[in-house]
């Protein structure tokens, strides 16, 4: 009697076709790190020595964790563009020379977030770039303001925070006059200077807000509200800390006690700046309810 024996020739799955190789995707990450090298010099220099930008050392890795999360809840098979990928890339780095040529540092930083934007298109094309679009964008607070961003808008600033540090002194009995951007109490004369606007700290309070913002599992609508109250709510934190620089330093003449205070409240405007954001947070979910499941077709909702 012959036996008949029957072979399976199931194919065992396979990687995405034209998925680029690990050693690709180190070679393309070398170079752009090679030809990006001086600007990352001149931004790694913002992060280690000004307190304002100290955030930025954290976000890379916080964009790795986004695109770590969101590939592990939803894998998409890879569809590599590698034409387009790379012909943008061809003009990027051109735009990079051109930065080079201008000393234009945020041109530069423009073109290396664009060009992380078209290596993921040549890896993975729309699929991977939309699954990666967020982290990509959140990569944009590593970068320190131009200076005539600093200039032009931490000016009013300045203007929001001296008239509103007055007024707030003098509603607690000070007799505080504002003078340009000075506050007069007395003898007492405290400047609100570009240090002092609340840019840059309303830059980490912002990069921290839409942090949260991604991780939290909240509606749209309070994520937009979220988001909504991250320039007010640095203002108000700033003029908390002007005000009570502006108490300290009529309590006390002695220099390196207002020095204290006044590095020590420019450090505490961030966790003024987190508290608020947790009672906003608080406020909208006793506001917000979920509206209930709909039930299925057929189903009776019980009693």
């Amino acid at each position: 009697m012959a036996s008949h024996t029957t072979t399976s020739t199931e194919a065992a799955p396979s990687a995405a076709p034209n998925a680029p190789a690990v050693w690709q995707l180190v070679a393309i990450g070398g170079a752009l790190v090679y030809a990006y090298l001086p600007t990352l010099r001149v931004f790694a220099d913002k992060w280690l020595n000004d307190p304002q930008y100290s955030h930025g050392l954290l976000v890379p890795f916080f964009s790795a964790y986004l695109i770590w999360r969101a590939w592990k809840a939803e894998p998409r098979a890879l569809k590599p563009l590698p034409v387009i990928g790379c012909a943008l890339l061809v003009a990027l780095f051109a735009a990079r020379a051109a930065a080079g040529a201008i000393l234009f540092y945020q041109l530069d930083a423009a073109a290396l977030l664009l060009s992380l934007f078209a290596v993921v298109l040549a890896c993975g094309g729309v699929p991977l770039l939309k699954l990666t679009l967020p982290a990509l964008l959140f990569l944009g607070f590593m970068v320190p303001l131009p200076y005539e961003l600093e200039r032009n808008v931490g000016a009013g600033l300045k203007t929001v925070a001296t008239m509103s540090s007055t007024f707030l002194l003098q509603t607690l009995g000070l007799p505080a006059i504002r003078d340009g951007n000075l506050i007069l109490i007395d003898e007492v004369r405290i400047g609100v200077v570009d240090a002092c606007s609340g840019l840059k700290m309303l830059v980490t309070f912002a990069a921290f807000s839409v942090a949260a913002a991604l991780l939290m599992n909240r509606s749209r609508f309070e994520k937009l509200m979220l988001l909504l109250g991250i320039v007010p709510i640095a203002i108000v934190s700033n003029v908390i800390r002007v005000t009570a620089t502006g108490v300290v330093y009529t309590t006390t003449a002695h220099a390196g006690t207002r020095e204290f205070v006044h590095d020590g409240f420019g450090y505490a405007m961030m966790l003024i700046g987190m508290a608020l954001l947790g009672l906003e947070l608080w406020v909208l979910k006793k506001l917000v309810i979920e509206a209930p499941q709909a039930l299925p077709p057929g189903a009776a909702r019980a009693a």
